[in-house]
């Protein structure tokens, strides 16, 4: 017997009429019918008395219902227990990210995820792309929010549409402060701070072209905050992503794209085949349910 058939036999009991019950359940009446006659076929006896104009139970019906109330009632009790254990899952789940436009994402992915297992909470780490893949070859990190470009094959990922700009930044009353856009020749005379990784280096050579053996670099730098105290500081120029320079105070620093636009993109990613802990598996599954790659 099918649970879902033992709720049909409790309705139409309650009912006492196969036509009311099957308004009820949004079913046809056939089909109701056909339901409980091939479950009298099943069990091999008589269930209903269909003489009358109401629905009367026979003493095995009349047995089938009291046991069948006892069977849906611990079946729902079961399916309550198991929605209470899935919102017992709690831990940490780590997740390193740099300093980019893509974090935006992290928290609505996290409101959700919350709302369905409030015992879980994260831990946010910040550092470039390169730092962050090491964290999570090592199993110190879980998930990583990546700039590319980056090696991934040995991960699951998640590329994101969000499109992370390059720009640079400077003092308000910088020079370059007056133009829209900056070029690759109104930086080949300026002393400049670049990103520290290496993949990424190989981004703006190709940006600046010939300008790139010449520049001056006065040093690099792995973080965009840091290097914005730098150039607070009337020490030099800095390119980095965008990422959460608007946030900041524009009368301190600011900051104007690069022309032609340079653009990275970024990864959601995980180690492909580490045994996660359950409120990690959890979330890599809500992420793909929410990015829209996954059944929920």
């Amino acid at each position: 017997m099918e649970i879902r058939v033992l709720r049909y036999f409790l309705t139409v009991v309650r009912e006492e009429s196969i036509t009311k019950a099957s308004e009820i359940l949004h079913i046809t009446q056939p089909t109701l019918s056909r339901q409980l006659a091939q479950m009298e076929e099943e069990i091999g006896v008589k269930l209903f008395d269909r003489g009358n104009r109401k629905i009367k139970l026979t003493n095995e019906g009349i047995l089938l219902r009291r046991r069948a109330e006892e069977i849906l009632q611990l079946v729902d009790k079961t399916e309550k227990e198991l929605v209470e254990q899935e919102e017992q899952v709690e831990g940490k789940i780590s997740i390193g990210c740099g300093e980019m436009a893509a974090v935006q994402v992290l928290p609505k992915l996290m409101e959700t995820f919350r709302q369905k297992y409030p015992r879980v909470n994260f831990d946010i780490f910040t550092a470039t792309a390169d730092l962050v893949k090491e964290q999570m070859e090592k199993g110190l990190l879980d998930i990583g929010l990546l700039l590319e470009p980056i090696d991934i094959e040995k991960y699951d990922f998640i590329r994101l549409q969000i499109k992370e700009r390059w720009v640079v930044l400077m003092r308000p009353d910088a020079p370059l402060s007056e133009k829209e856009t900056v070029t690759a020749k109104d930086l080949s005379a300026l002393p400049l701070i670049l990103p520290r990784r290496m993949n990424v280096q190989n981004e703006l050579s190709s940006w600046f072209g010939n300008y790139y053996d010449k520049l001056d670099v006065v040093f690099t730098s792995n973080l965009s905050t840091n290097s914005a105290i730098m150039v607070d500081g009337g020490l030099a120029y800095s390119i980095v992503i965008e990422g959460a320079v608007p946030f900041w105070d524009q009368s301190k620093i600011t900051y104007r794209p690069l022309t032609p636009p340079l653009t990275a993109t970024s990864v959601l990613a995980w180690k492909r085949g580490q045994p996660f802990s359950p409120a990690t598996t959890k979330f890599i599954k809500h992420i793909q349910c929410f990015l829209g790659i996954g059944e929920p």
